[in-house]
């Protein structure tokens, strides 16, 4: 159809651009990745492990810390282990752990296993001490401990000699019980 006469459009026909010039199309916007639980899951599972890994240290501390604490639950029980420690185990600073801090005298048990340890040198022999019930006895500033240590001597897995001394020790309740004195009875 034609435009009407006189009108002012035009009979040129439209010209259009050429593709090479036309603003290139605008980029697809980019795909929303849906959201992935992974991030959430693995922080989850890491607080957990963590949390974890926290409580088994403390639980493992703890169960560690009583397990190697000095047994000082009663007075026969401190005895024994002082007498372990320190005349069978020989051992000084085990010993300590179930003795008084500043007062009390263990002077004679000290020339006890000084003796001991004097008699395998010059003779050639194993001392070993070993020692029967433990009894407890009441006392006004806590309790006392006797007992009958047997001190053997031995060469070659041959007994040599033998003997039983009778022993008192004093007890007190100090953060735990602890050995304070003690002293060959007789």
């Amino acid at each position: 159809m034609q435009p009407p006469a006189g009108s002012q459009v035009s009979r040129v026909p439209a010209q259009r651009t050429p593709p090479e010039q036309l603003a290139p199309p605008a980029p697809a916007p980019a795909p929303v990745r849906p959201k992935r639980p992974v991030r959430t899951v693995l922080a989850v599972v890491a607080g957990v492990v963590a949390l974890l890994c926290t409580v088994g240290g403390v639980v493992g501390f703890v169960l560690y810390d009583r397990a190697t604490a000095p047994d000082r639950s009663a007075p026969d029980v401190v005895v024994d282990n002082y007498l372990r420690a320190f005349l069978v185990d020989r051992n000084d600073t085990k010993a300590q752990e179930y003795t008084c801090k500043s007062e009390g005298d263990l002077n004679a048990l000290r020339g006890l296993r000084a003796e001991m340890e004097q008699r395998e040198a010059n003779f050639k022999v194993v001392v070993r001490a070993s020692w029967g019930p433990l009894t407890r006895v009441e006392s006004g500033d806590g309790e006392s401990v006797t007992t009958t240590l047997t001190i053997s001597s031995s060469a070659d897995g041959q007994p040599r000699s033998s003997r039983r001394e009778d022993w008192q020790f004093r007890v007190v309740e100090r953060d735990g019980w602890r050995v304070c004195d003690g002293r060959k009875l007789g």
